[in-house]
């Protein structure tokens, strides 16, 4: 289960203050896949790093039960310096988790090739999702928090991405950031949609999906 109390999130730049997330109060059950809609800017990627605790928020809380995976194409989830291995090893170690194992796994999921052995800082970001989605689906977390990561790469590893999801789904829940409303049918059993700093919770996914569409006008 996940808790917002009172979750704000403001950032200020040359004056100017821009509060994405204001005063939400939401819980979340176990076992939920939650589709995260919004306008560009919107700050589902802020949510989603404030849940990961990798962003703190401006006032109020989120409380968790169960392990919540680091925010799936982030590209400040790695070390630059690290090659793609000694960062899986390196998260590997910090989960617990069998490292070999977990070397073994995401060198073939992720199709890297000799690149998996090559520093971060020369992947493209699509490289960097790869691995960060290869890392995370490796690890047996509780929720998973997932970004557009299913927009990267070709038919055939968009494809695989999408079979491994729903596979997790059916023991995790989620937080996933897409503007592809067909994933998220595809994946989802409920909708969060943030508009203007408010965040609407819909058990039905289609009438999430309807308010985000009026929302951007899109008929």
């Amino acid at each position: 289960m996940i808790v917002f109390k009172d979750l704000t999130k403001t950032f200020v730049l040359h004056g100017y203050r821009n509060t994405v997330v204001k005063n939400v109060n939401a819980v979340f059950p176990s076992g939920k896949a939650v589709g995260l809609l919004g306008r560009n800017g919107a700050g589902k990627s802020t949510l989603l790093q404030m849940i990961a605790g990798t962003l703190e928020p401006t006032s109020g809380e989120i409380l968790s039960t169960g392990t919540i995976s680091f925010p799936v194409g982030f590209a400040g989830s790695f070390h630059p310096e690290l090659t793609g291995a000694q960062n899986t090893r390196f998260v590997a170690r910090v989960y617990g988790v069998d490292t070999d194992a977990l070397i073994d796994y995401v060198a073939d999921f992720a199709e890297l090739g000799k690149s998996f052995h090559m520093p971060v800082r020369s992947y493209s970001s699509g490289m960097k999702s790869r691995l960060a989605f290869g890392v995370s689906m490796g690890i047996p977390f509780d929720t998973y928090l997932l970004d557009e990561v299913t927009s990267v790469g070709d038919a055939a590893f968009k494809n695989k991405c999408t079979v491994y999801l729903q596979d997790r789904m059916n023991t995790a829940g989620a937080f996933f950031v897409s503007h592809s409303t067909d994933m998220i049918r595809n994946i989802c059993n409920s909708v969060a949609v943030l508009e203007d700093g408010i965040l609407t919770y819909y058990e039905n996914v289609e009438e999430g999906i309807e308010q985000h569409k009026r929302n951007m006008k899109i008929d």
